[in-house]
């Protein structure tokens, strides 16, 4: 079943494919401008570890751990150019796998791309999008709710009712901007965001993102969720757009303001959370399905700095601007299922530092 599950997303990708198939202490002045990949092109420039003064020694274990941990695909860019690229478990640079809730990321960079274009303001309610009674609280909770909140996952809804986002399934818990809880309710974006365009949430992602920065894949339905796909190397391209502020060579996709405010603190009760990005750096944070506020970082051996995109089972895409680096990894869960952060972020950290410092 599972098999046959996998096919038939990989024809979907196929059939929807863009791409005709890229510490401040540690600057490299050699080669410090940036690079983007072609837009229609296979063609990514690369650079050696050597050319970086890495470890290279370090490289094989960290390769060997990656294998071992179940992983399908590793790139590391400097500066947008290929360092590291390996694939494992027969998986390869054409093969597409689910984003999970890194993908979150995407909905996110499209909500500000449709501020930008005026056409919603997050600050504005829910409802004046999409309509009165899309949960079944009262109006003047309902009312509370801006889309903001489901940037920030501080929505108020009833979390503990499982994942489903029609009315019956939104009640109430909190007052919006109360309390922090992870849920699928962020998903009325792509409602917000159609009805805002008058365009369906994937002609408008295609044409405002995908196709302006070369990624291929593809928005699958699944249960009450929407996910995408794509090879590894459209996910290194948005990691890409994000680390650059936003731009695309000479074009601004999003504003440097709103990616801002995306990947800084959203709220006062989870510092490590912006709008729909994990933050690391931060002294505490809050994990899904818990209340529990943690003490400390959120992955303790990456840089302070670093922003990424975390998924089901070990989807990764990690930012660092201290260091120009974006580093993506797909796969199956590295040990047990996981909803985001595990403790493969850790160790996964501790293998990169032995060869990057």
């Amino acid at each position: 079943m599972k098999t046959k599950f996998l096919l038939l997303i990989a024809f979907i990708f196929l059939n929807c494919s863009s791409e005709n198939t890229d510490d401040p202490t540690q600057i490299i002045p050699e080669d410090s401008s940036l690079y983007f990949p072609p837009i229609n092109s296979e063609d990514w420039e690369t650079k050696s570890i050597s050319d970086l003064n890495w470890n290279e020694i370090e490289l094989q274990s960290l390769l060997n751990f990656l294998d071992e941990k179940n992983t399908k695909s590793f790139i590391v860019l400097h500066n947008g150019k290929i360092v590291i690229e390996n694939y494992f478990n027969s998986h390869d640079a054409n093969t597409p796998w689910y984003w999970a809730s890194a993908g979150k990321t995407l909905t996110s960079t499209i909500v500000g791309i449709a501020q930008d274009e005026n056409l919603i303001n997050i600050n504005n309610k829910v409802s004046d999008y999409i309509g009165t009674g899309w949960t079944s609280i009262p109006l003047e909770k309902e009312n509370l709710i801006t889309c903001k909140s489901l940037l920030s996952m501080t929505s108020g809804l009833d979390d503990a009712l499982g994942d489903g986002i029609s009315a019956e399934d939104l009640l109430y818990n909190s007052d919006a901007g109360e309390r922090w809880a992870y849920h699928d309710v962020f998903l009325k974006l792509h409602d917000i965001v159609s009805s805002a365009s008058n365009q369906t949430w994937t002609n408008y992602f295609n044409t405002n993102l995908k196709n302006r920065i070369g990624m291929s894949g593809a928005w699958v339905p699944f249960g009450n969720t929407n996910i995408y796909w794509s090879t590894t190397r459209s996910m290194a391209r948005f990691g890409l757009l994000a680390s650059t502020n936003g731009k695309w060579e000479e074009t601004q996709i999003i504003s440097e303001i709103f990616l801002n405010e995306a990947t800084n603190t959203s709220q006062s009760i989870n510092d490590a959370y912006g709008y729909l990005w994990w933050l690391n750096g931060k002294s505490t944070y809050h994990l899904p399905q818990s209340q529990f506020e943690f003490q400390g970082e959120l992955i303790p051996n990456a840089p302070n700095d670093m922003y990424c995109a975390l998924g089901k089972n070990d989807q990764k895409i990690y930012v660092v601007p201290s260091r120009n680096l974006v580093i993506i990894r797909m796969g199956e869960a590295a040990s047990d299922e996981n909803f985001a952060l595990s403790s493969f972020d850790n160790d996964l950290w501790e293998k990169i530092n032995l060869l990057i410092n």
